[in-house]
């Protein structure tokens, strides 16, 4: 799994216009998602009357909900060859979920809010990689993975950021905020409209068969990757159980969303190096990394006493993300038959997904009758328990 730049290290200047584009359609519609999800643990806590394993479960039920529509937009994607058509179909859906959000009286709304909202991003996030991988030449593959991951990192600061301004000039009102996500949304969709082209690569040649034993036409360095990307789902549950922390220490709700503007800043500013460092050093030891940066991250959540401990261990999560995000859709994107990438990224963020749902529905558990300490301590053995298997299986 070796990635060695075969024409000299990638830079900003190299790559394709279309990889910025995605960037900032990304950007946008991060922006327009963040501003909902980093107020939405504490809007269903405190304002609807839920309990903790619900912010769980519906966090769980719609990843798991994206990672599953992602096999079949892949397949289709590759199938239609019309990566395109579905990104703007996704992010459209997405988009449209929004108002849902800010009109819910109860849990249960919030849940086929999330829902609709996940099955958008289920719909463009196989297509929209693959096409990543259409467009960028392999030896600049993982740069531009990272400075997309990089632009969507920044969205997802920019949005809480948005909804601590305001939350603050509109006197906590939730729903008010809610609307105003619809902007972003729309201007993302607007931009993929107007700025992207499919490569012409992608027209020529037959499709492959929609058959259902795709699953064969995989060799083992592809199912090695998804096994990978399952095992890091399962040491690491949603991010919502980050703001949970930050507010059971005493964080004003006003301020929640300074959570993920501190995880996501921190991530911003490793997504785009990291991923220029994986085209150029072994994958396992950035995966070995991430994994001993995610158990740092949990133990210190767990016996934060504070804020500033809290938002420490925030901010290492946003270094594991850096590290692991990126590097993993590269991986993907090398082990996949170039025909097969849209099922390729389906396949692997439905195990991913599963994993993750999985993952978040143990740690409201765990939170609901233990506490928070518990939860992230079980995180943190997770983490190193994959460590171990990564060593043995490297």
């Amino acid at each position: 799994m070796n990635r060695a730049a075969e024409h000299g290290p990638a830079t900003l200047g190299r790559l394709p216009r279309a990889i910025w584009v995605l960037g900032f359609v990304s950007l946008f519609m991060d922006i327009s998602s963040e501003m909902i999800h980093s107020l939405l643990p504490v809007f269903i806590v405190g304002v609807l009357g839920g309990s903790v394993f619900s912010v769980g479960l519906i966090e769980g039920v719609g990843e798991a909900t994206a990672m599953i529509v992602k096999v079949f937009s892949g397949i289709l994607s590759d199938r239609m060859r019309h990566r395109k058509y579905f990104a703007v179909l996704g992010y459209a859906l997405g988009t449209l979920s929004k108002p849902v959000f800010a009109l819910a009286g109860s849990v249960g709304w919030v849940l086929v809010a999330r829902f609709s909202d996940r099955i958008g991003k289920g719909i463009r996030g196989a297509p929209r990689d693959a096409l990543i991988a259409d467009l960028a030449p392999k030896e600049i593959r993982g740069a531009a993975y990272g400075l997309r991951q990089a632009l969507d990192t920044v969205g997802a600061f920019l949005g809480p950021l948005l909804a601590i301004v305001l939350m603050l000039a509109l006197a906590d009102n939730f729903r008010l905020v809610f609307w105003c996500a619809l902007i972003p949304g729309v201007l993302a969709v607007l931009l993929l409209m107007a700025g992207i082209r499919e490569p012409a690569h992608l027209r020529s040649g037959s499709a492959p068969p929609l058959r259902l034993n795709v699953l064969g036409q995989f060799h083992a360095a592809y199912w090695r990757v998804v096994l990978i990307g399952a095992v890091f789902s399962l040491a690491r549950f949603s991010e919502a159980f980050l703001v949970l922390r930050a507010t059971d220490l005493g964080l004003p709700v006003s301020f929640t969303p300074a959570v993920l503007i501190t995880m996501n800043a921190v991530f911003a500013l490793c997504a785009y190096p990291l991923g220029k460092l994986a085209d150029r050093v072994r994958h396992e030891r950035l995966l070995a990394a991430g994994l001993v940066t995610l158990a740092a991250a949990d133990l210190l959540l767990a016996h934060a006493g504070g804020l500033p401990a809290v938002f420490t261990g925030i901010a290492v999560w946003g270094v594991y993300l850096g590290l692991t995000q990126g590097l993993l859709s590269t991986m993907v994107a090398a082990a996949a038959p170039a025909a097969l990438r849209g099922s390729a990224f389906g396949i692997f963020n439905l195990i991913s997904g599963l994993a993750l749902l999985l993952a978040s529905l143990a740690a409201g558990l765990l939170w609901d009758s233990f506490g928070p300490a518990l939860t992230f301590y079980t995180g943190a053995v997770l983490a190193l328990t994959a460590l171990v298997l990564l060593m043995f299986n490297g």
